[in-house]
């Protein structure tokens, strides 16, 4: 038997699942900031369409900046908006932004404390037929490097669009990252969402692993625990959607609970939240670890079902981790 918080949907585990992208998130968030807050302001680069800011650029067209193929200088446009007591939301595809734009981001953004919210879309492998080129994997380790800045990866659509619009609410530099492909909707519109604290997903009687990850990719985490269940092996699988700053307290309290820990993500396994956790751990809880991300490869051309067999990625590969990780601590 197992106890699941009110914060996960009933479809999770059907096959009818509803399933949403996470950009469409930050589009519908987007446009309620829009209404709600005149000092919102949304840039794009050449790419409105695509990073779902169009609905936003069609209802206040005053307040939305087309700057081309030209990342940098939409960046550097947006620290000058964040200097000014306005918000921007500046937006492009990852490997473009903070991909293409590092610089800038650093100099004019972090090192300045401007209040601006960098949006990264078409994150992770789940690109999927765009190839290892538009396939960001290694942009939460470079953005949480950054200081100044916090790294926010929701899970689903309805945690985007909350994600979003709590970034207007918090000063300073924020990078959210989204996804292209649909994928479950695993919480709820009452789901909670407060920015930096992690929460709980699934929650076996007897756990003996904890699950710690963020972004799309924790649905095949529960897809794990639910097979994993059957075998008698139980999981707490954490919502880490903050990766900086990470939830320190609670993820040190559940290692040192559990005594082992499996992080799973759309990323390289090196500095993205599974690094952050280690480092975590590292100093405050030793716990042995195993890690479900990029195993320092690009990814290639297919669906995301395929690449997340390939690479190791799917429910079985987490089962797997979670199998070694036990045996680790016994």
């Amino acid at each position: 038997m197992l106890s699941v918080e009110n914060f996960i949907s009933e479809k999770t585990f059907e096959s009818d699942v509803e399933q949403k992208a996470t950009r469409d998130g930050f589009g519908t968030g987007l446009v309620q900031l829009g209404e709600t807050n005149p000092d919102v302001v949304v840039l794009s680069a050449d790419l409105k369409e695509s990073t779902r800011c169009e609905a936003f650029a069609t209802k206040y067209p005053k307040r939305f900046f087309e700057c081309g193929v030209a990342e940098q200088n939409m960046i550097t446009l947006a620290a000058g908006f964040g200097v000014s007591n306005k918000i921007p939301f500046a937006a492009s595809y990852a490997v473009f932004s903070p991909g293409r734009n590092w610089e800038q981001i650093r100099t004019t953004i972090a090192y300045n404390d401007a209040n601006v919210k960098i949006a990264g879309h078409h994150a992770g492998i789940s690109t999927g037929p765009d190839g290892a080129t538009h396939q960001a994997i290694e942009d939460i380790a470079t953005m949480r490097s950054m200081p100044n800045m916090r790294v926010i990866v929701p899970v689903d659509a309805l945690e985007a669009h909350k994600a979003t619009v709590a970034a207007s609410q918090i000063w300073g530099p924020i990078y959210l990252r989204f996804t292209r492909e649909k994928s479950p909707l695993v919480t709820t519109q009452e789901t909670p969402f407060i920015p930096d604290k992690a929460y709980t997903l699934w929650e076996s009687k007897k756990p003996q692993v904890v699950i710690i990850g963020c972004g799309p990719l924790l649905h095949q985490a529960l897809l794990a625990a639910q097979e994993l269940e059957k075998e008698k092996i139980g999981t707490l699988v954490l919502n880490s959607h903050t990766v900086k700053p990470l939830d320190e307290k609670k993820i040190v309290a559940l290692a040192k609970k559990y005594g082992a820990v499996v992080t799973v993500e759309e990323h390289s396994v090196l500095g993205g939240l599974g690094g952050a956790v280690a480092e975590c751990l590292a100093k405050h809880q030793p716990t042995p670890i195993e890690f479900i991300g990029m195993q320092d490869t690009f990814g290639e051309s297919g669906t995301s079902a395929e690449l997340f067999k390939k690479y190791k990625l799917d429910k079985n590969a987490i089962a797997d981790a979670v199998k070694k990780v036990i045996a680790r601590k016994k």
